[in-house]
């Protein structure tokens, strides 16, 4: 049995966002790139299913859309665990044509269970994981927060109102996860890192496919009004500035 991982490559959630050419382009210097923290879980629970020899799966990929500037990601999910990487050599533009390219890697490379984090911390569009399995035509089961093997056959935890479920499901089939998949992302040892730099990345070129979505300008939020502070003894102000100010009562 072969895993996917589908990640992506995002600013560390510390980044202070900026906007240049008037605001319809993110600013990328001096920021820190990571792996996507719900694919970085995603990576996490595909290697202790690996590392469990009860499971039959044989060896975990990771795959990426981007530019040859997200190889250091890439290399960190190497050094996690991940055998090996794929990375399609264009820049992503919207989920829809990441999913096609991934969709495509995937239809090639032939993987079993195949695993995306319910969105990316960037741009939040909760959308690749379903389109990569109404490209594929095959199963998706969306906001899993459990997945193991037993028998041979995928079972998966899903979150529902009141609840959970567990579902059973054919492979190939995609897996889209969110927080619980696994307890916290693994941490890359020295031995990790040292294999990572000779582990192989395949390199595609992308196909033709086009993007549906484009972005018309960012807009940051503004900034928080000032707190004010009133003395205890002057209830009267407060209830003043909450009916007048604040319109909440």
């Amino acid at each position: 049995m072969k895993i996917l991982v589908c990640i992506s490559n995002v600013p560390d959630t510390t980044t202070k966002v900026k906007f240049v050419e008037a605001d319809t382009k993110f600013d990328t210097t001096g920021v820190q790139w990571v792996i996507n923290p719900w694919d970085e879980l995603s990576l996490t629970r595909a290697l202790e299913l690996k590392d469990d020899p009860s499971t039959g799966v044989k060896s975990v990929t990771v795959a990426h859309v981007g530019p040859a500037s997200s190889e250091p990601t890439i290399r960190k999910a190497l050094a996690i665990g991940a055998d090996d990487a794929i990375r399609v050599n264009t820049e992503p533009s919207d989920g829809y044509y990441v999913a096609s390219q991934l969709a495509e890697v995937i239809r090639k490379e032939q993987f079993d269970i195949i695993m995306c984090g319910i969105e990316s911390s960037d741009f939040n569009g909760s959308v690749t994981g379903g389109m990569i399995a109404e490209f594929m035509n095959i199963p998706s089961v969306s906001a899993v927060s459990g997945l193991k093997i037993e028998n041979g056959k995928p079972l998966l935890t899903r979150e529902i109102d009141g609840g959970r479920e567990t579902v059973s499901v054919p492979t190939p089939f995609v897996a889209i996860v969110q927080k619980g998949i696994a307890k916290e992302p693994r941490i890359a040892a020295m031995r990790g890192i040292m294999m990572a730099r000779t582990k192989p990345v395949k390199i595609y070129e992308p196909m033709e496919a086009q993007s549906l979505t484009k972005f018309i300008v960012f807009e940051k939020p503004r900034p928080r009004a000032a707190c004010k502070y009133i003395d205890a003894e002057n209830p009267g102000l407060l209830i003043q500035l909450l009916q007048n100010e604040a319109k909440v009562i």
